[in-house]
């Protein structure tokens, strides 16, 4: 409950989850709990490190407790609280959709006005939030593409929607249809933030799509970083190792164990790794592959001919 609302919880709250009075008082005697202000609290870890995105969900939970029952946190501020990634998504302003008032961005805040709101409507614990399907579309309608992208991927991931719910929140949208359509036709299955941006700068470079398959052994080119993925291009004959930043949760991947990469079929020959920061620069990242594909296919002797070159 804490963590969704920015590290921050009430009285009630607390009591919600089973803490007596006594208890608090306490926790905030001891130090473990701090007063934030009056009837407001957050654990003492919490306050360790405040993030954009912390202060934002901290925003969002005070305007959603002083506004009307017919209003509701809605896209980037929907999606924070649904603890999705917000990566790359402008959080200067809590979003929300209410059924009148006045439009636009005030003092904090974007209102956008919808009457009626509209479905896929959700309270949870006292707080009124869209659906995690109507917040992933309302961002691909108005966000930039790649953080979009990796909202989306990170909620397929876990289970929290699928392409069919993706698709019918999309009709319910009265503006950025084609927008967010075009999103959604750029998903790449990635379980991570890192993992998502590469899989999206290969298919903007025209780069070819990796095996689903992982990388048949598990040499790491940095021992500082014994947690490195990897996606596997066979025909290349090349793993693309990356920094695994911002993993997706999911509860099922936490269980299930990892099936240990195969030694049939052909070996790498060349690494290519990228790191974190690379993943800001593009252009770079995809002529760095293009030059490792290139240097196994020199070290092969494998020539892959385009069929579709006009004939000299």
């Amino acid at each position: 409950m804490a963590s969704i609302r920015g590290g921050v919880f009430t009285r009630a709250d607390a009591r919600a989850c089973g803490y007596a009075d006594g208890e608090i008082d306490a926790l905030l005697r001891s130090g473990q709990w701090r007063r934030i202000r009056r009837g407001t609290y957050a654990a003492r870890r919490s306050l360790m490190l405040v993030t954009d995105e912390v202060l934002h969900l901290r925003r969002a939970y005070r305007v959603l407790r002083a506004a009307g029952p017919e209003v509701f946190a809605s896209h980037q501020s929907a999606a924070a609280l649904h603890a999705l990634p917000v990566w790359g998504l402008d959080l200067t302003r809590v979003h929300i959709t209410a059924p009148d008032g006045r439009s636009g961005r005030l003092r904090g805040v974007h209102r956008h006005i919808r009457d009626p709101v509209g479905s896929g409507l959700q309270l949870w614990n006292t707080l009124r939030i869209v659906s995690p399907a109507r917040a992933i579309v309302e961002v691909a309608a108005t966000a930039p593409a790649l953080p979009a992208v990796v909202l989306a991927d990170a909620a397929l991931y876990t289970g929290m929607v699928d392409r069919r719910t993706l698709h019918q929140a999309i009709t319910f949208l009265d503006h950025g249809n084609k927008r967010a359509l075009k999103v959604l036709d750029q998903l790449t299955g990635a379980s991570s933030i890192a993992e998502s941006r590469l899989r999206h700068i290969l298919t903007d470079a025209g780069l070819p799509a990796p095996s689903p398959a992982p990388p048949p052994d598990t040499e790491q080119p940095d021992p500082d970083d014994p947690a490195a993925e990897g996606l596997w291009f066979p025909d290349e004959r090349t793993v693309v190792e990356f920094e695994p930043r911002f993993p997706f949760y999911s509860e099922d991947s936490d269980n299930s164990p990892t099936s240990p990469p195969s030694t049939d079929g052909p070996q790498p020959v060349e690494r290519c790794w990228i790191s974190w920061t690379d993943l800001d620069d593009p252009a770079t990242v995809a002529d760095r592959i293009r030059t490792t594909f290139t240097r196994a296919a020199r070290r092969t002797g494998i020539r892959h001919f385009d069929h579709a070159r006009a004939r000299t």
